[in-house]
């Protein structure tokens, strides 16, 4: 069995041992750089000022889902939530996810497929649309996201200045939207 020797141990000669690591001077006069992620020019501390009528919602696949369950129509009563027009937009991604879940779904692909649903092109791989729903919002701060999805609303409340639309007690509720827009406070 072969011992093994610490650095600390008489027995090493000082030519073997590694020079102990110097920390570097601080020089109190050197500027310090900190990188601080670009906040976008359209917030006003909280608020974004790029949201206005007509509101431009991006749509998530169970949102869709939750609004046919609660027997909603989802364009009257984004309408109804939001006093004001508003324009839904679908991605990519969310179409294939619907298309995915197959024949019970098809209620859900024939309400989208409704032209006054506007289609947003994914350049991305993939059908997560989590992902590119989140991607999406943080560089263009002029969407509301309508989502179900616990998780996805985590996310999207980590990125200042996005409201988030979701399906509660059989209506949509609008949550973070400024005062200033005439939403209504938390529950409707």
């Amino acid at each position: 069995m072969k011992k093994v020797i610490s650095p600390s141990d008489p027995r090493i000669k000082a030519k073997d041992r590694a020079e102990p690591k110097k920390k570097k001077a601080i020089d109190p006069h050197e500027m310090k750089i900190r990188e601080v992620p670009q906040t976008s020019s359209a917030l006003f501390f909280q608020y974004n000022t790029q949201l206005g009528p007509p509101y431009h919602i991006l749509i998530d696949t169970n949102f869709i889902n939750f609004s046919i369950k609660n027997k909603l129509d989802i364009i009257q009563n984004m309408m109804d939530c939001l006093y004001a027009k508003c324009i839904p937009y679908i991605t990519d991604c969310v179409l294939g996810e619907l298309e995915k879940l197959g024949r019970k779904y098809r209620v859900a692909l024939r309400i989208i497929k409704d032209p006054r649903f506007e289609r947003i092109a994914c350049l991305h791989k993939g059908t997560y649309a989590d992902d590119c729903i989140v991607q999406r919002v943080t560089q263009h701060k002029c969407y509301i996201v309508a989502t179900n999805d616990k998780d996805l609303k985590r996310r999207i409340r980590k990125i200042p200045g996005v409201p988030i639309m979701y399906v509660a007690e059989h209506k949509f509720t609008i949550e973070r939207m400024p005062d200033a827009y005439g939403a209504p406070k938390g529950a409707i």
